[in-house]
């Protein structure tokens, strides 16, 4: 548990964990699955459609106390995992909905933080920010595939609030985060 909140927005290995920590595959595996039913932790697989070239295995972990993760960055990132997932199991409980919390990644190296997935389409793309930036290289071409999906790159700190011409919406988390239930 002391080792994850570093960990926080990348993919999980466990068999890296596995080497960090001097234990067995079947031990480090063991303990990730208490610390979900533990509710200290959650994981979200990848997004993957076959012309995408996606990962297909390797799952990124949160932490659904945000506050842990020692990096300003990262803690974002977790803070709006759990925001989305908060949402992601309210229309699934409430409104009945297939929806899903995913991440891409790509063979090339493409990631987008977060895609809500209803159907096996995506619904929502997210990229987390913790300044202004220009819009990401990824979430542009995830977007180009999908620009039925709303894309979202959000800031933490950042203050531009604008809609790029090609459909994506750059803006402090709040405007996204204050729209979720």
């Amino acid at each position: 548990m002391l080792r994850l909140p570093d960990l926080v927005g990348s993919p999980l290995s466990i068999n890296s964990l596995r080497e960090d920590l001097q234990v067995s595959h079947k031990a480090a595996a063991a303990w990730i699955a208490a610390l979900e039913r533990l509710y200290a932790i959650f994981r979200v697989p990848p997004f993957g459609a076959p012309r995408l070239r996606a990962v297909k295995k390797e799952q990124k972990h949160y932490h659904l106390d945000w506050s842990i993760v020692p990096a300003d960055a990262p803690r974002f990132e977790n803070l709006v995992a759990c925001h989305l997932l908060k949402w992601v199991h309210f229309q699934q409980d409430a409104v009945g909905r297939d929806v899903e919390l995913r991440y891409f990644r790509d063979t090339d190296g493409r990631e987008v933080d977060f895609v809500i997935v209803e159907g096996r389409a995506p619904l929502v793309l997210v990229e987390c920010k913790w300044g202004d930036a220009v819009i990401d290289r990824s979430l542009r071409y995830l977007h180009a595939r999908y620009p039925e999906a709303a894309a979202w790159q959000v800031s933490a700190v950042g203050i531009k609030d604008y809609v790029s011409p090609d459909g994506i919406r750059v803006a402090p988390a709040l405007s996204l985060l204050g729209d979720l239930v």
